[in-house]
């Protein structure tokens, strides 16, 4: 119960996160000419929200679109579930296709690391499709370890690179 608690902080959290850095009218924080990885699927999510009446929560969970995963396993974790959700009503509503990324960490062989890229996208797939979205929606590609999100051999760039992108 505890642990259900925290998590309901946290994406609460996120939410607000993600709110305060969409509001935010200045600059461009990574650099000029930086390219939001997020840009084509969640671009203008409060803006849209607001048109569609949705809440902030879940304008903020459109906004996910990476989803990670702990060490050597491709079991989705409760937050990235909840994002799905939302994805998954989208998706059925709208009938757009979309790729879902499978990506590893560097540490495992290149071979091994594919299978687990796709392991984890075919589990964002396989809870897509039980939430109602259609197979036929959703394309897998597995990046394996070759297209790192953060380069660097330590926990916190390993634990950035494991991950899949929903990209449309």
């Amino acid at each position: 119960m505890e642990m259900l608690k925290f998590g309901k902080f946290a994406v609460l959290g996120l939410a607000m996160a993600v709110a305060v850095g969409c509001s935010s009218k200045g600059g461009d924080a990574a650099g000029e000419g930086a390219v939001d990885p997020n840009a084509s699927y969640g671009s203008d999510v409060n803006a849209r929200a607001m048109d569609n009446g949705l809440s902030s929560e879940e304008a903020a969970l459109r906004a996910i679109t990476t989803f990670y995963f702990e060490y050597d396993s491709s079991d989705l974790k409760p937050e990235a579930m909840r994002a799905l959700d939302v994805h998954a009503r989208d998706l059925q509503a709208n009938g757009a296709r979309v790729v879902l990324e499978g990506h590893a960490d560097e540490r495992g062989t290149r071979e091994y690391n594919m299978a687990l890229g796709e392991r984890r996208a075919k589990a964002v797939q396989r809870y897509l499709v039980l939430q109602g979205v259609s197979p036929a929606q959703l394309e897998l590609v597995s990046y394996g370890e070759e297209r790192p999100s953060v380069m660097g051999s330590g926990e916190g760039s390993w634990a950035q690179n494991r991950r899949v992108e929903l990209r449309k």
